[in-house]
């Protein structure tokens, strides 16, 4: 991307939303809410991870009106894509992540939105959004993309799948 200093340390930014069931005080959002605490534990220790959105509400998800109905929004930067993969889908953040439904319904697809930041940069919600409507209007971009269809720092498009070094053949 034209603008980015060769020079300069770059972080992956994430957000998604979800949008509940019900308020997170209702019983049946309770086994969400209890996992909170411990899945933001397991992220902040996890190998590559560098800062997250704190919430002062009192359940500990940050919410946000969108239209009618509230959403979770979630944010979060990362040393790198790995590190951000291992965490949602290899560490236990990843069986919540298969029981989504439970607590939430669909929304728009996609509802997750990556973009790199530089070190130190944090994120807003309000950032977030725009990128996640950019997304959402104009497809996977250097400005905003998907866990599929990615970029690096220098606008360049990413494998979504790494390619294995192949034996040389003589």
């Amino acid at each position: 991307m034209r603008g980015r200093s060769p020079d300069a340390i770059w972080q992956l930014a994430q957000a998604n939303i979800a949008r509940q069931r019900a308020p997170l005080a209702d019983p049946a959002m309770a086994e969400f809410v209890a996992a909170l605490d411990p899945v933001n534990r397991i992220a902040e220790h996890s190998p590559g991870f560098v800062w997250r959105l704190r919430s002062s509400e009192h359940h500990g998800a940050t919410t946000v009106w969108r239209g009618s109905y509230s959403v979770v929004v979630n944010l979060s930067v990362w040393e790198s894509y790995e590190a951000l993969h291992a965490f949602v889908y290899r560490s236990p953040h990843g069986a919540f992540l298969r029981h989504r439904a439970r607590w939430f319904e669909s929304l728009p697809q996609p509802s997750t939105v990556l973009w790199w930041v530089t070190a130190n940069e944090r994120p807003t919600v309000d950032q977030a959004l725009t990128r996640l409507r950019y997304l959402q209007a104009h497809g996977s971009s250097p400005q905003a993309f998907t866990l599929r269809r990615r970029f690096d720092p220098h606008g360049r498009p990413q494998s979504a799948r790494k390619q294995r070094a192949r034996p040389l053949r003589s």
